[in-house]
């Protein structure tokens, strides 16, 4: 697992500049788009994906003079929606947003139709958000440190409540029990919302989970946070440590990025890119993501490629580990 540390760091690397800084190079002038975009999302309505991408979807719509068609696929971790766009025509009228499970796929599932590095096109990163780890105010734990204190004098006792093998949230607490060297059972649940309500009520004592959705329980006393995944500490809970400052080399974390058919043009590809960046830039959406717990980046094609084939070696390797496979 050394290597996917070093992996992360080098990876954290490319992205120091966020979108508020970064420098946009004029956009290609050619005749694009001049009919509707359809921009795929590989999750249901209603989810970050799918807001990230309505977000990003009307301002382009109305910097480019054409609609940007939000189109929910769903299915599979995310596998259906990127082979549409994958096996798409490459002209530039359909692009696609996927997060953190397009770079688990191809060591999940046998025989994918595509290929996360052959067959689509990297147009820009768009941000990252880590999950809170939270436990039930009954847990006598209120850091990191003694919560695996507390799991290695009751080895097996304590639930950590899951999202099921081959989630981001499961393979956090996977890690988790890896680096610290502590046995906790995961229990799975068929979503968010369920393993949440037995957090709350007690039937299970730890979970992992996204930001925006724990954040009020957290608020409300309901939960104690002891911690967040990412590598650096959060301008949301900027009292709240990381779990790497208790386990160095711990990042576990939620991004979002766009890519096009391999094959777009590559005028078209810029075109997109200097677009969907200014729009990063705009204090309104990156005051609503901020809110949604997303830290807003941005990046040039070439820097998110380098970024997709560091996150496919890192989380081969954590699942190669811990085994985590989809039910």
């Amino acid at each position: 697992m050394k290597r996917w540390f070093l992996i992360c760091a080098a990876a954290a690397a490319l992205f120091t500049l966020d979108a508020a800084r970064a420098q946009i190079p004029a956009a290609p002038g050619i005749d694009y788009p001049n009919r509707p975009v359809r921009f795929l999302v590989t999750y249901p309505p209603g989810g970050g994906n799918d807001l990230i991408a309505r977000m990003i979807g009307l301002k382009l719509s109305e910097r480019l003079g054409q609609p940007f068609l939000v189109e929910n696929r769903s299915g599979a971790g995310g596998t259906i929606g990127t082979g549409a766009a994958a096996a798409a025509a490459p002209d530039g009228y359909t692009i696609v947003l996927v997060s953190t499970p397009f770079a688990m796929s191809p060591a999940l599932y046998a025989n994918l139709a595509w290929d996360p590095v052959k067959s689509l096109a990297p147009i820009t990163l768009v941000g990252s958000s880590p999950n809170m780890l939270v436990v039930h105010p009954s847990v006598p734990a209120k850091s990191v440190a003694e919560l695996l204190q507390l799991a290695r004098a009751k080895p097996g006792q304590l639930n950590i409540g899951s999202l099921g093998s081959g989630t981001t949230q499961y393979l956090a607490g996977e890690v988790l029990k890896m680096m610290g060297k502590v046995d906790m059972v995961q229990i799975p649940y068929k979503g968010s919302a369920p393993a949440m309500q037995d957090l709350i009520a007690g039937q299970v004592q730890v979970m992992f989970n996204a930001m925006p959705s724990t954040l009020p329980h957290v608020k409300s006393g309901r939960l104690r946070a002891l911690a967040i995944t990412a590598k650096e500490r959060s301008s949301l809970t900027p009292d709240l440590p990381t779990v790497d400052e208790t386990l160095p080399g711990y990042e576990i974390t939620t991004w979002f990025g766009i890519l096009a058919p391999a094959g777009t043009p590559a005028q078209i590809v810029s075109k997109l890119n200097h677009e969907i960046v200014a729009i990063l830039q705009l204090p309104e959406i990156r005051s609503r993501l901020a809110d949604m717990g997303v830290d807003v980046r941005g990046s040039t094609p070439d820097a998110f490629a380098a970024y997709i084939k560091t996150e496919l070696v890192k989380w081969a390797d954590i699942i190669r580990a811990t085994g985590g496979k989809p039910e």
